[in-house]
Formats: structure tokens, C-alpha cells, sequence
């Protein structure tokens, strides 16, 4: 059986959705699967090898030109084919600037309309290249290409599944009339989809209630994580100064200002504590960090926290061991929450917010507590009650390293997703050999 996995880059951010693709891919191909890893929009980017086919499919430069002039829609093939060099795409992606509510809910919808929309060539060329791999089953990116699968479904006679994956946090932000268009097409089009997955139950019930997805379509597969390089195989080190890390994209939407806020409230308290901080920082949320600077060093706090920036698969690790603590304090309610088992795997303990996949997650695991949203208070307390406890903090590391090891690893969602897919392509008739 043969999975074509379509996944969908991030305009050169490292971004959680195709970090989870890449290695829940590799993962598959481990295991003897034959899996083609095909990134649409843009080249992913990710801090493990980089499985995916060098060519982009559906890019971002076409898809947008196509959808603002028909001029654009009569472009020979082989243009349209330069336009799509992973390279070009990289440099055009990381110089262009966020594209206005409006003007992005019109995009998305013209991705959903799929066949019927202005992005018709662009869908033919992706049919075509994906064809070339004669797959049993196509996976779609998440909830925005489910306008897709109706014609992939007709052309190549496969099944298809897609990943559910947060799509809430980009559908809130649009317009009014745009965020109404976008749910309308979505919940129109999800029924050419033969299954979804979802990395969390809280999303999974999330999707099923806004995009009218019947329940028993939406199979859970947990996030897992590659442990062999991050997971720690004995007992770990505790920090001399307890030390509280932040690894996540730099920007208002991960609450890194709650975390710098609570952070103050307990060097007021004059307790020996430091703070990491590393992640993505993009071109748009350079003022937001450069306002938390004004404000620790303005506190005084300059000497205790340490700014790394973005860090590469080694960094994460440097940066997860010399934690006592991490903690990421959405203001959203996060549908996944790879950076919480991230930590976990290297036996450090949580505290995250009571909202979205967060309660899921530290429950299941034991790996953590949670706190208040947007309370940075009461962020504070916890952070200062483990402080104090030190052997909790232990219990904590333990159990959530045991969790991962043994249910969240990236072995058994692999397993687990494939088993969806032999599902899906069984209901497609097609051979699952």
C-alpha cells in the first residue's frame, strides 16, 4: 500500500504541524511503509532530517498569483513550474509580510473551492504529480484542502484521509464574512473525505462540532515524539538554580508575556530563579520582543534571563536539560502541545494553562499542572509551589518521561495512523498488501 502525505510548509517557520508530518513520516518509513512525504505551499521546515521530495506542489507564489489575476491561470506549465523552486519560495516566503484577514479568508476559500475555483490548474498539476506515485491513499494537510479531495478522489480512484490541526486559531482571526465563507466551504467539502485524524480528543471534538464532521469519522492518533536523541535514559540532572523554559514561536498567541510577567512576580519575591527562552521569531513579531526586553531589563531582570533565540535539534535538547521547569501559557486554547512532550521526554515537568489540549495531555501523562489561562499570577503561585517542592518536581519528571516512552512516541503514532490509513484505503477498495 502506498500513502501520498501532502503536508503543508509554513513559509520558513518552524512550524508544529509539519515538524509532527516530518516525523510521523519518517517514522512510517522506518517501519517498511512506502510513504512519499509532498510539501504543498511552501518546503517545510523542521529540526529533524527532512523527509519530504525536494519538489513543491501547489506553491504559494503560484496559488497566489493564479487567485488574484485569471491573467496568471494561462501561465505555461513550465513557468509555473519555476515559480514553484524550493528556493525561490524560501526567500519570497521569508521577505513577504502577513497577508491582510480579508484578503487571506478569500484564499483559503478559493483553496476549498478546489475544482470548482480559480486554483482548477494548480489542482490538475498537483493530481498529476501525486498520479506519478500511484498511491492507495492521499493525506491532506489539514481542514483548509478538504476542497481537494473530491477531484483527487475521482482522478485517481484513491481514499483519502486529513489530519485535523488547529485550524481554529487562523479561522478566529478572519473578518466577519470570510471566517462565515471559510466555515461554510469546510463544512461542505469535509464530506469528500473519507476519515480525519486527530492528535488530540479536545480537537477532535473541537472539529466535530464547528466543521459538522460526523464523530466516527474523526479517528485519534496522539502526537508522539522521536525520543532517541531528546529522551533521557537515566536519572536527569537537577539545575543548581531552578530555571524555567520557554520553547515556542516568540509571539503574543504563546503567552510568552504572561511567562516573563510571572517570572518578575517571583524574582520580587526574591526567590533564586532563571528563565530560557528560545523559539521562531518572525519578521512581524519583532516589536513584541523587543517590548518584553524593554521590560526585563527595565525590571532588572536582564542577568536571570537568557534568550537564545531560535534553536536547532541540539539546542532544543541544551535548552530542555538545563530546565527544572517549562512552561508555554497559551492565550489560545492549543490543539496540540508537541513542545509539552518535548519536554517530557527529557523528564521536565509542565505547568500549562486549564484550556485546550493542555488538560488532556498533563492528565493522561501526570507529567505536569496546570494553571489559570491567562492568569500570570496564578502561574506565578504554581511555578513557585514546585519551587518549594522539589520532590514533586522529581515525580512530575518521572512520570511524564515514563508516558511518552510509552504512548507518545513517534513508533506508536506511526502505528496508529497507518492503521487508519489501511482503513481508508479498504473503504476505497483498494489493496492494503
Amino acid at each position: 500500500m502506498r500513502l501520498a502525505y501532502l503536508t503543508a510548509g509554513a513559509g520558513g517557520m518552524l512550524c508544529g504541524s509539519c515538524m509532527r508530518d516530518n516525523t510521523l513520516a519518517a517514522a512510517l518509513i522506518r517501519q517498511g511503509r512506502k510513504v512519499l512525504l509532498v510539501p504543498v505551499f511552501t518546503p517545510i521546515r523542521t529540526d529533524e532530517r527532512d523527509v519530504s521530495q525536494s519538489r513543491v506542489l501547489y506553491g504559494g507564489i503560484n496559488v497566489y498569483l493564479q487567485h488574484k489575476s485569471p491573467l496568471f491561470r494561462r501561465v505555461p506549465a513550465f513557468l509555473r513550474r519555476m515559480l514553484d523552486a524550493p528556493a525561490l519560495l524560501r526567500a519570497v516566503m521569508r521577505w513577504a509580510g502577513e497577508t491582510s484577514g480579508a484578503a487571506a479568508g478569500d484564499l483559503t476559500a478559493a483553496v476549498l473551492e478546489g475544482e470548482r475555483g480559480p486554483l482548477s490548474a494548480e489542482l490538475d498539476e498537483l493530481i498529476e504529480a501525486v498520479g506519478e506515485f500511484k498511491p492507495d491513499v492521499v493525506h491532506l494537510p489539514d481542514a483548509f484542502f478538504v476542497g481537494l479531495a473530491r477531484e483527487i478522489k475521482r482522478r485517481l480512484g484513491v481514499g483519502v484521509v486529513c489530519t485535523l490541526t488547529g485550524e481554529d486559531i487562523f479561522i478566529d482571526k478572519l473578518p466577519a464574512a470570510q471566517r462565515t465563507r471559510v466555515l461554510e466551504l469546510i463544512r461542505t467539502r469535509q464530506r469528500d473525505v473519507d476519515a480525519f485524524i486527530a492528535v488530540t480528543r479536545y480537537y477532535g471534538d473541537y472539529a466535530a462540532r464547528e466543521f459538522a464532521i460526523d464523530p466516527a469519522r474523526i479517528h485519534h492518533v496522539p502526537l508522539g515524539v522521536h525520543t532517541d536523541d531528546l529522551g533521557s535514559v537515566g536519572p536527569r540532572p537537577t539545575p543548581a538554580t531552578f530555571t524555567i523554559g520557554y520553547l515556542a514561536r516568540i509571539c503574543p498567541e504563546k503567552g510568552l508575556h504572561l511567562l516573563v510577567d510571572a517570572f518578575g512576580r517571583l524574582r520580587a519575591e526574591r526567590r533564586d530563579v532563571r528563565l530560557i527562552i528560545g523559539g521562531y521569531l518572525g519578521r512581524p513579531e519583532r516589536p513584541y520582543l523587543d517590548k518584553l526586553r524593554n521590560q526585563w531589563r527595565r525590571d532588572g531582570l536582564e542577568d536571570r534571563i537568557d534568550y537564545r533565540g531560535e534553536v536547532d535539534r541540539t539546542g532544543k535538547a541544551d535548552l530542555l536539560r538545563a530546565c527544572t521547569v517549562l512552561s508555554v501559557p497559551t492565550t489560545y486554547r492549543e490543539a496540540k502541545g508537541l513542545s509539552v512532550l518535548e519536554a517530557m521526554a527529557q523528564g521536565v515537568p509542565v505547568v500549562q494553562p486549564a484550556h485546550g489540549s493542555f488538560p488532556e495531555l498533563v492528565g493522561d501523562t501526570g507529567g505536569g499542572m496546570l494553571c489559570r489561562p491567562l492568569d500570570s499570577t496564578d502561574l506565578a503561585a504554581k511555578l513557585a509551589g514546585l519551587m518549594d517542592a522539589p520532590g514533586e518536581v522529581e515525580r512530575l519528571g518521572r512520570a511524564g518521561h515514563e508516558a511518552v516512552r510509552s504512548r507518545y512516541s513517534d513508533t506508536i503514532m506511526a502505528q496508529s495512523a497507518w492503521r487508519v490509513v489501511e482503513q481508508c484505503a479498504r473503504e476505497a477498495g483498494r489493496s492494503v498488501e
